[in-house]
């Protein structure tokens, strides 16, 4: 089976520890905690974007309930998806079977994350300095260079190993059993997590009196599936109930 090339597996490693380490700004905290872009780019590296975008959508579901208290997540979502994907194209995988293969992925990148916070405290000491000389340039090094480049040292070369030399072998194990007993309990299991995860988010966010408008949205999805109706019907119906019940609302009140 065909693996990634080199340039490929360091690209996405490269992406990985940009997100990892907040390299690119502060926007790179939501890139952290959901891996429809890291699955995007995983897309583009392969060219496969279509396939990369529909199996990153079934990882996302497992995530959308999850919080970090403390910056740190039960699981790494970027990371999870960075492996998860390839090796799911690679091995023909569908979405709740890539599901499967994300969940100890990005388990084992929690660890290597809290790993990571730990090095940054030990930096720490030298931020306290640099804060009660007053050194900027100090603090920018402290703050800002050093974890950056702990990050990267980190992640680049486990994500890269990972996808260069693990993820064909990985793939290839995978497509000879993937029509067994094992892959088929590990996708249901893999669909059940999505809805664990779409569970979670209407539990976090959710009140009980809109649980209503999320059972419509869905018998509406199963009924108009033969027609094939598009997102952008949906989202012009949800605008008009949301319209109505703000008017029903402000009359009641």
């Amino acid at each position: 089976m065909e693996g990634l090339s080199m340039i490929q597996a360091a690209i996405i490693a490269l992406w990985v520890c940009c997100v990892q380490s907040r390299g690119l700004g502060y926007s790179t905290l939501m890139l952290r905690f959901s891996p429809l872009m890291t699955g995007m780019v995983c897309g583009i590296v392969m060219g496969r974007v279509a396939d990369a975008m529909m199996i990153t959508a079934a990882i996302q579901l497992i995530y959308m309930g999850m919080i970090a208290p403390g910056g740190s997540m039960p699981s790494e979502p970027a990371v999870a998806a960075s492996i998860a994907v390839p090796v799911s194209l690679m091995a023909g995988l569908g979405p709740q079977e890539a599901i499967a293969v994300a969940v100890p992925v990005g388990l084992m990148g929690s660890y290597l994350y809290s790993f990571r916070l730990f090095l940054n405290s030990v930096i720490l000491r030298w931020t306290d300095k640099y804060v009660s000389n007053m050194d900027d340039r100090g603090l920018t090094i402290t703050i800002i260079v050093i974890p950056i480049i702990i990050a990267f040292l980190l992640f680049f070369p486990l994500i890269f190993l990972s996808l260069y030399l693990g993820a064909p072998v990985v793939a290839a194990f995978i497509s000879q059993y993937s029509g067994g007993i094992i892959f088929h309990t590990l996708g249901v299991i893999g669909g059940g997590l999505a809805a664990l995860g779409i569970a979670l988010i209407m539990k976090v966010i959710g009140k009980q009196q809109f649980i209503i408008f999320f059972l419509l949205a869905y018998f509406m999805a199963v009924i108009f599936k033969p027609l094939n109706v598009n997102t952008v019907v949906f989202a012009i119906f949800g605008a008009i109930l949301a319209y109505l019940y703000t008017i029903f609302a402000n009359d009641a009140n």
